[in-house]
């Protein structure tokens, strides 16, 4: 009888191993500090990719749109992938190196203010792969970069701006100084007092990219001091507390949206989103890794290779005249024309 009881304590116990194991499964791998995987379908070419991110990997900006990109590039190669989300900055080196020692064949950072951190890696481990979306690195066999044409992304945003405003004022939220940054604010600057000479434009920084009453702060004082009417952010999170106000000033504010298509998640407000085709560029990368001539490269976006485009224009509030002369506008930047 005692043996009996053994057993049977032996195989409830193995029977609740396999439970939790599976309910580990189920959950994607992740736990309390933010880090998850992610496999991908098929998973046949045995590599691994991994993404850093100092934000949510969910912040409805740059960071879920890289996160994303690399989901969908990862699929496309057949690799597994993995993230860690919330890093503080003195934990990038180390996360990274964490990927590293484990044997994933690319590590992904999606953004120019890591640059640093990849670098100091990058010397400590040569036989490693890494990635920076949104800068140009070439003195690396182990770096590669992606560059969307950002002056061109500020352009296409301009171009609807100078068209749209009825106040002539518009503004930018931008998260920190960035060169991507100060480039995007170039483009929407020139672009919109191409299309009209009497638009004056208001920029502000968050220093954050995660707080929304932030954006929503800056845009509140931009609507209410400046009569701005239109606006375009570079600041994920913060961008959505910025549309927050545009919101709740009423009718005749409006969003221009980055870096996805997200136009049709409120087409009353967000009259174009401007795309960064982040899947395309990192599709390029992980063809590198595989055929051996990775590294001292920066693989370009934009509106002549589909890096960079105008996505959906919102039919609710933007009229068939201006939709055409949007159009018409980004079709001449295309061609080197505008």
């Amino acid at each position: 009888m005692k043996n009996v009881k053994k057993w049977l304590g032996l195989f409830m116990c193995g029977l609740l191993a396999v439970v939790c194991v599976a309910g580990l499964s189920a959950c994607g791998g992740s736990d309390d500090s933010g880090s998850g995987d992610s496999g991908t379908e098929g998973g046949g070419s045995g590599k691994k990719v991994a993404m850093i991110l100092d934000g949510p990997v969910n912040d409805g900006g740059w960071g879920a749109s890289c996160y994303d990109a690399m989901v969908q590039a990862a699929k496309d190669h057949g690799w597994e992938t993995a993230y860690t989300e919330n890093v503080a900055q003195a934990d990038w080196t180390t996360t990274m190196q964490d990927y590293v020692d484990q044997g994933y064949d690319l590590v992904i950072a999606p953004g120019n203010q890591y640059t640093a951190s990849v670098e100091d890696c990058a010397k400590s481990n040569p036989d490693a792969k890494f990635c920076i979306f949104n800068d140009e690195v070439s003195d690396y066999d182990n770096i590669e970069c992606t560059m969307p044409d950002t002056v061109q992304i500020g352009q296409i945003a301009g171009i609807m701006a100078g068209l749209t405003s009825k106040t002539n004022n518009i503004g930018f939220i931008g998260a920190m100084e960035l060169d991507t940054t100060l480039n995007k604010i170039k483009g929407y600057t020139e672009a919109a007092q191409k299309i009209n000479p009497d638009i004056k434009v208001t920029t502000a920084y968050s220093n954050s990219f995660s707080d929304a009453a932030k954006g929503k702060e800056l845009a509140t004082t931009m609507i209410n001091s400046n009569n701005v009417d239109v606006m375009f952010g570079d600041a994920s999170i913060v961008d959505t507390g910025a549309r927050e106000a545009l919101k709740e000033a009423g009718a005749g504010h409006f969003d221009i949206g980055q870096p996805g298509d997200i136009t049709d998640t409120d087409p009353e407000l967000i009259l174009v989103s401007v795309v960064t085709d982040n899947v395309k560029m990192t599709n390029e990368v992980m063809d590198d890794v595989e055929s051996g001539s990775f590294g001292k490269k920066t693989i370009k976006g934009d509106l002549s290779n589909g890096g960079v485009y105008a996505g959906a224009v919102s039919d609710k509030i933007v009229d068939a005249d201006t939709k055409a002369k949007f159009e018409e506008y980004v079709a001449q930047l295309k061609d080197g024309k505008f």
